[in-house]
Order: C-alpha cells, then structure tokens, then sequence
C-alpha cells in the first residue's frame, strides 16, 4: 500500500497569513476596520489619492511587499476581490467604460507603500484625450504604437 511520506510542517506557512507590520498603513487600515470589501485572505479600500471616481485597492491581508511574493490563494483572492470591486463600481456609476489595473513592484517602478496593492482605476469614455497605450503611458512616450 502506497502511502504518503511528506513531513512537510506547514504551521510556518499558516502563521504568515496573519504577519502585519505596526509601521504599515494598510496593516493599521485592516486593523482598524476601515474597509470596503472583504474576503479570507484580502480586503479592498478606496484608494486615499484618486485617479478617477471609484479608484479602489485590492490589498493581502498579509504584510508582503511585493505581488510576486504572494501564495497562489493570496493571487486568487485579489483577483475575486477585483471582481467584486469592479461589479459593484459599474452598478453605482453606468458611465464606467473600462478600467485599468495595476500593479506598482519596487521603488523604480513607483511603489510607496511596501505592501502589496492593486489598484483598479474605473474609466469613462472620454476622461482623456487618446487612452491608447493605457498602462503603457507610465513611461512618457512609450503608449503610442
């Protein structure tokens, strides 16, 4: 009879789902209850500084800096999260046409706040001149193609 023999001890790997940081905006944020959306692993705010109406963040519970630290429950349940961010930002405001999503990792790529955050940017026909490029256009002249 085959059996399995794997003595993985995973009581490390559950103990970092409730890492928070005393330092950490987000950490006192989730803390402190002041949040919009919730699931298991994330929860979402609106985000302090906005780019348009509606401009919410998806945030790990855990305190992780950067996305690709993330475990692959953590990926799922922000993605669920934006789902849920983007459902209900149409319901309130029809004129949402699209969005962006995005993702800051590092210091050179304009991350402030080291914990791990993805913002979901509603967007209406029209907000500005020529959209093409979205994402593209952090980097001045690189969206037109």
């Amino acid at each position: 009879m085959k059996r399995d023999r794997d003595a993985t001890d995973f009581r490390a790997l559950r103990e970092s789902y409730d890492h928070r940081e005393d330092t950490c905006p987000f950490c006192a944020r989730q803390k402190a209850g002041n949040i919009s959306l919730e699931n298991e692993l994330c929860f979402g705010i609106k985000d302090e500084y906005p780019v348009t109406d509606f401009h919410m963040l998806v945030i790990p519970k855990r305190h992780v800096s950067d996305f690709f630290e993330l475990y692959e429950p953590e990926r799922h349940a922000c993605v669920r999260l934006l789902d849920e961010a983007k459902r209900r930002s149409k319901q309130q405001d029809p004129t949402i046409a699209g969005f962006n999503v995005g993702i800051n990792v590092g210091e050179a790529a304009g991350q402030t706040v080291h914990h791990c955050h993805v913002h979901l940017i509603p967007r209406r026909s029209g907000d500005v001149e020529q959209p093409r490029g979205g994402v593209r256009n952090v980097i001045p002249g690189k969206g037109a193609y």
